[in-house]
């Protein structure tokens, strides 16, 4: 739908503004597996996430080791040492769970705040190219094929952002 919808503005555009209009695209994975920056920030960023994975690991083995042994002994504990043992083994769960959270979930775990810190220099570096040869090709538009698509360069007399805002602030 959403390509239908690009379609209709591209095809719209072209009606309204009889001069040519220059349109171009990029494929943003292309750019980040031929990039030599954008290797090493995936390299770096696959060292860390492995390196978080083994330390979990790590974690997940000692608490089924933890648990086997329980399971092995449970027979011979009293309850008092039962207790203690199971409680043991709940804060090595909950340990683990909230590595797993701290480092790995979705959009607020480390691993995201990292990546997207590695990768922020690179992917400015990537606009600030297209801009520069949107400009030098005369291109008003350039969009992202890789994906959803995405608006990546607008030349700014076709931006209408605050006349939109100014419309909505006045009710109109």
């Amino acid at each position: 739908m959403k390509k239908y919808i690009l379609a209709f503005i591209i095809l719209s555009g072209t009606f309204l503004f009889p001069q040519e209009l220059k349109i171009g695209y990029v494929d943003s994975q292309v750019i980040l597996t031929q990039l030599p920056a954008a290797i090493k920030a995936q390299g770096d960023l696959d060292a860390i996430t492995n390196f978080w994975a083994g330390q979990l690991d790590s974690m997940t083995l000692a608490y089924q080791q933890g648990l086997a042994d329980y399971q092995k002994q449970a027979g011979t504990m009293t309850d008092e040492q039962k207790l203690t043992r199971q409680q043991q083994l709940i804060t090595m769960e909950q340990s683990i769970l909230d590595f797993r959270n701290k480092k790995f979930s979705q959009q607020s775990g480390e691993i995201y705040k990292k990546q997207e810190e590695i990768f922020e220099p690179i992917k400015q570096k990537i606009y600030e190219a297209i801009e520069v040869v949107a400009k030098e090709e005369g291109m008003k538009f350039i969009f992202d094929k890789s994906g959803d698509i995405l608006l990546l360069y607008a030349d700014a007399g076709f931006d209408v952002t605050f006349k939109v805002l100014d419309k909505l602030k006045r009710g109109n």
